[in-house]
């Protein structure tokens, strides 16, 4: 039989599931991705809305991602970089933290900021070096503790970390008391410090439109949901049944099989509210961050104006987004939200345009991995699991495991 007549599923088309499609379509197969709705991305979104590109959620693109390198096109992509640092909104002031050493106009702010004892400063240079030197794969074999642990273990300060990790690593981990582990932290700020973060100038759906473009072969059949896999069938939420010879489950594998031998996964959620504004607040590409406050819910805010992913003459796109659990309504969100804008960052004049409350943000993992062997993604005989689930939250993981769950399929076959 040939290759291409072997009838081999992929659900979702996410990143994951496009990835696993590339692998094997450079292999000779022609896979048939089944994704449950109009498009692909799977997290990775952005909306048109009143000429303004809309992200679901305030997601970034590092650049020193190794899978990313491998698998993106970033000029085509025309990535909008931001610094390297962050305003910090304290006390009615805003301060500058970056890192100097990759953007030199850093430097004065970073030095009069306020932020951090000279004990704090020599401590990030002790662990820049201390990472640049560490292997990936070190990182995810080193002892897990909390990311907040990590940093009071190596010595930084309090206010270090309540004025300037705490807020950065929250809007990044999308919870508030840094209990992330410390392989995420430091795999996350080794990639800081090896690339940039940016975004696509379209918008972060750009990324998985560019591997859509690159399948020549494969086949995809939108709006078509699945309710059950089993090993030689795939029942679909209309009762249709669809015979198949091998299936890559590039989503949540739980509710699609029965009594599912695996960890049910937990998710982190967040809001992203979406606001237009006349002047900014901050003038360069920096986020903006909020030391916490017990009484405050904002966690960071950006201009997605001051990197060209959208322009309107004399407005700007501002991003809110919020990690902390909340039980507010619709309206109570927005009015709480205006008004930490107008406090804490000086921002009074806006207009709301949308809120995305996104349940499913990040997986929330424990023994984080950085990658898995093709044979390790072998859930049974003709069914293979990808996803970032399977290792880590992040884009780099989600392109690591959607390419092993191809070669596992394409060594059982």
């Amino acid at each position: 039989m040939k290759k291409s007549a072997k009838n081999i599923h992929i659900i979702g088309a996410g990143v994951s599931g496009l990835i696993a499609a590339q692998v094997l379509e450079k292999n000779g197969y022609t896979p048939i991705i089944l994704e449950a709705t109009d498009r692909v991305g799977g997290r990775l979104k952005t909306d048109i809305v009143e000429n303004y590109q809309l992200d679901h959620g305030f997601q970034v693109l590092l650049t020193s991602y190794p899978a990313a390198r491998k698998y993106l096109d970033f000029d085509a992509l025309e990535l909008q970089r931001f610094l390297p640092g962050a305003a910090i909104f304290k006390k009615g002031n805003q301060v500058t933290l970056g890192d100097p050493l990759r953007n030199i106009s850093l430097l004065l702010p970073t030095l009069f900021s306020g932020i951090g004892s000279i004990k704090d400063k020599l401590k990030v240079l002790s662990l820049n070096a201390k990472l640049k030197n560490k292997q990936l794969s070190e990182i995810f074999e080193t002892k897990e503790i909390s990311t907040m642990m990590y940093l009071q273990e190596f010595g930084f300060s309090s206010q270090m970390i309540d004025t300037f990790f705490k807020p950065f690593f929250s809007g990044i981990f999308l919870e508030p008391e840094l209990e992330t582990s410390s392989r995420m932290f430091e795999f996350v700020y080794k990639m800081f410090g090896n690339g940039h973060a940016a975004l696509p100038k379209a918008g972060i759906e750009a990324i998985p439109k560019q591997l859509l473009q690159k399948l020549k072969h494969s086949k995809i059949q939108y709006n078509t949901a699945v309710s059950s896999v089993t090993a030689k069938e795939i029942v679909l939420r209309n009762g249709d049944k669809i015979a198949t010879d091998m299936v890559i489950i590039a989503t949540d594998p739980s509710y699609l099989l029965k009594d599912f031998k695996g960890n049910t996964v937990f998710w982190k959620s967040c809001d992203t509210l979406y606001f237009e504004t006349i002047n900014r607040k901050i003038a360069k590409p920096l986020i903006g961050l909020l030391p916490d406050h017990n009484t405050t819910i904002v966690n960071n805010i950006f201009y997605h104006t001051s990197i060209a992913t959208s322009k309107k003459a004399n407005k700007e796109l501002l991003s809110v987004t919020v990690t902390k659990d909340h039980v507010l309504s619709d309206e109570e969100l927005i009015n709480r939200v205006e008004a930490e804008l107008k406090q804490y960052f000086g921002i009074d004049s806006i207009r709301f345009i949308k809120n995305y409350k996104i349940n499913k943000a990040l997986p929330q993992l424990q023994n984080i991995k950085y990658d898995i062997a093709p044979s390790d993604t072998q859930y049974d005989s003709t069914i293979f699991l990808a996803g970032d689930t399977q290792l880590n939250g992040s884009l780099n993981a989600a392109m690591l495991s959607g390419e092993a769950a191809a070669l596992g399929v394409i060594e059982a076959l």
